[in-house]
C-alpha cells in the first residue's frame, strides 16, 4: 500500500492517503464567518497535493460550543455560505474537504454567545487555557449539562452537519477526541455522572454514540461521516485510557458498529504502543472496524507514514506540523525533495495565519 493510491471513504474518492489534520487556526471573522484569507489557506494544501483537507474545529451552535474566539462556526446561513468559496478552492485543485464539527465543552475560553460554560461535571479542567488561542489562566468551572442542553448540543451537531452538506463539503468528521465534550465524556475522572451519560464504558460513549446518530440522520446515507478519537488532550497531552488495550477493544468495537465511513485517530507518535507496549492506537482501531482507519501523529516523516501503511495499522496518514510547513507536502515527497522540521514560530505567539505569514515574509526578507 503506497501513500500515493488512491482510496474511496464512503462515496468520495481520494487520489491518495495523504490528509490535512485539522488545525486550530483562530482567523474567522468575530462572528464565525471564514474569510478569504482562510480560502487561501486551505486551497494551498489542495493545489499541494493533499488527498484531503479536513478543516479545524467548526463551533457547532449558538449555544456552549464555541471554543476560541475568532473560531469559524456552522450555525446559520451567513457562516454556511461563507464557507462555500472555500470548498470550491479546494475543489478546483483536485482536493477534497471534510468540515470537523466540534463542541468544546467545558475547555471553551472563548465564546461571543455565552459567558460559562458547559461540560459532563461540574469538574474544573486540568492545565490552563491556551495562549496560542488567546487564552490566560485556568479553566473555568463548568456547570454540569441538563438533558436539554445535551439535545441542544446533539441538535447542534446534526443542524451543522446538514449546514456543511449544503454548503459543498464532501463530508463532516465529528470531534471526538482532544478533550473536547464528547471525548469529556468519554473519559474517567471528568465524567461523574450517574444518569445514562456516565457510569461505564456504555454510558460514557453515549453522547459519541447519539452525535454521530444525529447527523447521520441530517445528512443520509450517502454523505461521508468520520469520527476523531484520542487518548491525549490539548490540557492533558499524556492521558491514557485506565483499562489499557483491553478498553480501547472495547471502545473501536462499539465505534465500529456506528454508521461511519472513516476512524481518525491521533497520538503524539501514532507508530508507538498506544500503551506501555503492543500495538499502536490506529493498528488497535483498524484491528475492531472495518472501515477505513486515518492515523494522525508526528507522521511529517515520509518514512514513518509510508511504514504504518504498510505494516496494515492505517489506511491513511494525516498531517498538522508536516503541513504547516510544507503545505505541498505530498508534491515533496513524491519529488524526492528533502523535508524541513517545524517551525514553531508559525505558531507563536498566536496561532493564527497573520502570525504565519508574518514569519514567512520575515524569513523570506
Amino acid at each position: 500500500m503506497s501513500l500515493f493510491t488512491p482510496i474511496e471513504i464512503g462515496a468520495v474518492t481520494l487520489r491518495n492517503r495523504i490528509a490535512v489534520a485539522p488545525m486550530t487556526r483562530v482567523s474567522a471573522t468575530a462572528d464565525g464567518r471564514p474569510t478569504q484569507q482562510m480560502a487561501q489557506y486551505y486551497a494551498g494544501f489542495a493545489e499541494g497535493g493533499f488527498g484531503l483537507v479536513i478543516t479545524e474545529g467548526i463551533y457547532t451552535d449558538q449555544a456552549y460550543s464555541q471554543g476560541y474566539l475568532h473560531q469559524p462556526g456552522l450555525t446559520d446561513s451567513a457562516q454556511r455560505d461563507a464557507w462555500r468559496a472555500i470548498v470550491a478552492g479546494v475543489h478546483a485543485c483536485g482536493g477534497r474537504i471534510f468540515a470537523q464539527l466540534m463542541h468544546a465543552g467545558a475547555l471553551s475560553q472563548g465564546n461571543i454567545y455565552r459567558n460559562d460554560t458547559r461540560g459532563p461535571s461540574a469538574l474544573r479542567p486540568k492545565g490552563q487555557q491556551l495562549s496560542l488561542y488567546r487564552g490566560d489562566g485556568p479553566y473555568r468551572v463548568p456547570a454540569a449539562m441538563s438533558a436539554s442542553e445535551i439535545a441542544e448540543a446533539l441538535n447542534g451537531f446534526a443542524n451543522a452537519a446538514l449546514m456543511a452538506q449544503q454548503a459543498g463539503f464532501d463530508g463532516v468528521e465529528i470531534h471526538g477526541a482532544n478533550g473536547y465534550l464528547l471525548d469529556q465524556f468519554l473519559t474517567e475522572g471528568v465524567n461523574l455522572r450517574n444518569d445514562g451519560y456516565g457510569g461505564g464504558i456504555e454510558g460514557r460513549l453515549r453522547l459519541i454514540v447519539e452525535a454521530v446518530q444525529a447527523v447521520r440522520a441530517a445528512v443520509g446515507p450517502a454523505f461521508a461521516v468520520g469520527l476523531r478519537i484520542s487518548q491525549g488532550k490539548v490540557n492533558d497531552l499524556v492521558h491514557k485510557w485506565r483499562g489499557g488495550e483491553q478498553q480501547a477493544t472495547a471502545i473501536f468495537g462499539a465505534l465500529g458498529r456506528l454508521p461511519i465511513d472513516y476512524l481518525h485517530t491521533t497520538e503524539f507518535r501514532a507508530w508507538q504502543p498506544a500503551f506501555e507496549q503492543g500495538p499502536s492506537l490506529a493498528a488497535l482501531a483498524r484491528m475492531n472496524v472495518t472501515v477505513p482507519v486515518i492515523a494522525n501523529g508526528s507522521l511529517h516523516d515520509p518514512t514513518q507514514a509510508e511504514g504504518l501503511l504498510e505494516r496494515g495499522e492505517a489506511d491513511l496518514v494525516s498531517l498538522g506540523r508536516g503541513a504547516l510547513t510544507h503545505p505541498d507536502w505530498p508534491r515533496r515527497v513524491a519529488a524526492g525533495q528533502a523535508i524541513e522540521d517545524f517551525d514553531s514560530r508559525l505558531l507563536s505567539p498566536i496561532a493564527d495565519l497573520d502570525n504565519a505569514e508574518r514569519h514567512r515574509s520575515a524569513r523570506a526578507a
